[in-house]
């Protein structure tokens, strides 16, 4: 029966609602001013760095919202952060390096730590893995500080857009990995 169950809950996208009880995500960040938290189940023998690169190949209508959001911040001088261009795939992402889009800042066996900070607002991404076998439950965490104003302002057309764009990725993602050959 919990088989059956698992089955039925493989690649559905939940909204968790709280930092997962096992990441370090919120260490060393104060004033959080949003917060959320996505679940993927999926079946894979995959290592946390190809989950990681997995879960941030961003559909082709997410890079055009993106585009229009980067032409919209430099407009307002606002860092644009990581570019397609600026991506970097590896095996193995250490703390200091890029993975997929952004700046490692901590990790262990279980989870991948990214950072960027700007004048407007200062984020977290996390991705954390719990792994029973080859069924895998994948989070991903998002941490927001707002510096000033002008990021509370940012991040109100973003968001819509941002919950949107988590869910669609951790979906292809557990999708994906469950058939790599597909």
């Amino acid at each position: 029966m919990v088989d059956i169950m698992k089955k039925l809950n493989l690649n559905k996208v939940n909204r968790t609602n709280e930092i997962p009880q096992h990441s370090v995500i919120s260490k060393n960040i104060n004033d959080i001013h949003y917060c959320d938290s996505y679940s993927v189940l999926t079946q894979t023998n995959e290592n946390l760095d190809k989950i990681t690169t997995e879960v941030f190949q961003t559909p082709q209508w997410a890079e055009l919202l993106m585009t229009i959001r980067n032409i919209i911040a430099k407009l307002v001088g606002l860092d644009t952060g990581g570019q397609k261009k600026d991506t970097n795939i590896s095996d193995f992402y250490p703390i200091g390096s890029r993975a997929v889009y952004f700046t490692v800042i901590d990790r262990n066996e279980n989870e991948i730590i990214m950072a960027e900070n700007d004048k407007h607002l200062n984020f977290k991404i996390s991705v954390l893995i719990n792994r029973e076998g080859n069924n895998v439950t994948i989070y991903l965490t998002t941490l927001i500080k707002f510096n000033n104003l002008l990021g509370k302002l940012y991040f109100l057309p973003v968001k819509p857009f941002h919950s949107l764009i988590v869910k669609s990725l951790l979906k292809r993602a557990s999708i994906q990995l469950d058939n790599p050959s597909g």
